[in-house]
């Protein structure tokens, strides 16, 4: 296959998640003032996107309320760093089985939700990006199932479209690239689409090349792509994704690290992720240049 590197290569930083990684570093922001202060480092930085889930500020714990959601949208829009939003709508399909002799009913830490709450946030901050799981799979934890049935993501899908949200498809598998293309062809979602591919996710698509290079080849020769690795892969898969046409996520979402013994901070492994792309003779392009090639207008602050 002949290489087919990306030469104008957007950062995404992917800022706090959902996971619980509030205790194992002080830099995993909690709080909508942290979470937007450090989004706008990020974007200083080099990050062309943002992408945005909330926490509890006095736990730390993922939280869907409206009111955080808010506060971070405002923040971000009224500073004078530019950057295009994408908010996740990935919570609320979270299933949590009883033990295997008795999984039902589901036990604590279910969270599942109709399609209209789950992009209530999205229908009130209109971002220029949200993201769409594309898929059920095992996720990690012994009996969690992040749960999105076909039912579920053409609800959704079609709400955000109807918004003139981009969705971001989020693929953990091939077989949610599958169904991603279904959707566009259902009219559900516009194309060209933008995927976001999610290696090494415990139960999903593990983090080896070939099985990247399989998820790669799945998206259409039209759509936009971006990728990312967990962990101490993650600065691999920067150059793993310009290499292979796509664009690149960091974040501490995704990786806590910047080296042995070394916590990292988003800025900083946003800058380190620009310094490998550009050492690749590729150039880092700025949210101006995102919206372009996506077709995303610029949301304003409320007045």
């Amino acid at each position: 296959m002949p290489l087919a590197m990306n030469r104008e290569v957007f950062i995404t930083c992917a800022v706090t998640g959902s996971g619980g990684t509030q205790d194992r570093s002080p830099h995993v922001p909690r709080s909508p003032a942290h979470i937007a202060d450090s989004a706008i480092a990020a974007a200083k930085a080099g990050a062309a996107v943002v992408h945005c889930h909330v926490r509890d500020p006095e736990t730390g714990k993922p939280s869907r309320d409206l009111g955080y959601y808010r506060e971070v949208t405002e923040r971000i829009r009224e500073s004078e760093v530019d950057m295009v939003l994408n908010l996740t709508a990935g919570m609320g399909g979270d299933m949590v089985f009883g033990p295997t002799e008795k999984p039902m009913p589901p036990v604590e830490g279910t969270d599942m939700i109709g399609a209209a709450e789950r992009v209530q946030h999205v229908a009130e901050c209109l971002p220029e990006i949200c993201t769409l799981d594309c898929g059920t799979m095992n996720f990690a934890e012994a009996d969690y199932v992040m749960t999105n049935t076909p039912g579920m993501l053409t609800a959704m899908g079609s709400m955000m479209t109807a918004l003139g949200v981009k969705p971001e498809i989020e693929a953990f598998d091939t077989g949610h690239l599958w169904y991603a293309k279904q959707l566009v062809s259902d009219g559900v979602l516009d194309s060209p689409a933008l995927v976001q591919l999610c290696m090494g996710v415990p139960w999903g698509a593990p983090d080896d090349l070939n099985t990247f290079m399989a998820m790669v080849n799945n998206v259409p020769d039209d759509w936009t792509f971006s990728a990312f690795g967990l962990g101490r892969n993650q600065m691999a898969y920067v150059a793993a994704a310009v290499l292979a046409g796509g664009n690149v996520r960091v974040g501490l979402e995704d990786n806590l690290w910047l080296g042995k013994g070394e916590l990292a901070q988003n800025w900083q492994l946003v800058e380190r992720a620009g310094t490998i792309i550009e050492n690749m003779g590729a150039r880092v392009i700025g949210p101006q240049e995102v919206r372009e090639k996506l077709g995303l207008v610029k949301r304003a602050p409320k007045g």
